[in-house]
């Protein structure tokens, strides 16, 4: 039986060794684990990317959030370029130990385009269209200068 699934009745408030749950989280064959970072003032969803176990590390030791960027193939810290980053109030796990969820004070936009978050398309299907539901908080070429 699996670390979480053992874990499943424990009771509010209870404790567990952390280094326990980080060696029980469920990685795929890349050796990564899906990350949903959630804006903490108001629960928006920012954004999904990536980690592996350094980036877990890192975000762990350091309070700002690392991912594993699959199309550079390298660990990298949100808004190191941009200055938009990501402050860890709390790293949670969901009940199968294979997705993340990074509860964070977000700086500026969370996405590349400039926009607030990642989820700025909404599908209509009656219409069969797709329409974009958000403005840029700041040009994509201003968050790199």
């Amino acid at each position: 039986m699996d670390w979480f699934k053992q874990q499943e009745s424990a009771a509010s408030g209870q404790l567990f060794n952390l280094a326990d749950a980080l060696h029980a989280l469920k990685f795929n064959q890349h050796g990564l684990i899906p990350c949903i970072a959630q804006q903490q003032s108001n629960g928006q969803v920012l954004m999904l990317a990536w980690m592996n176990q350094e980036a877990i590390d890192r975000t762990l030791q350091e309070g700002f959030l690392y991912y594993w960027s699959r199309s550079r193939q390298k660990l990298w810290k949100k808004g190191e370029q941009s200055g938009q980053w990501q402050r860890l109030i709390e790293l949670r796990v969901d009940c199968d130990g294979d997705t993340l969820l990074a509860i964070v004070a977000q700086r500026g936009p969370a996405c590349h385009t400039g926009r607030a978050n990642c989820f700025f398309y909404t599908m209509q299907p009656e219409q069969k269209q797709l329409q974009v539901n958000a403005k840029t908080m700041i040009k994509p070429e201003d968050l790199y200068t």
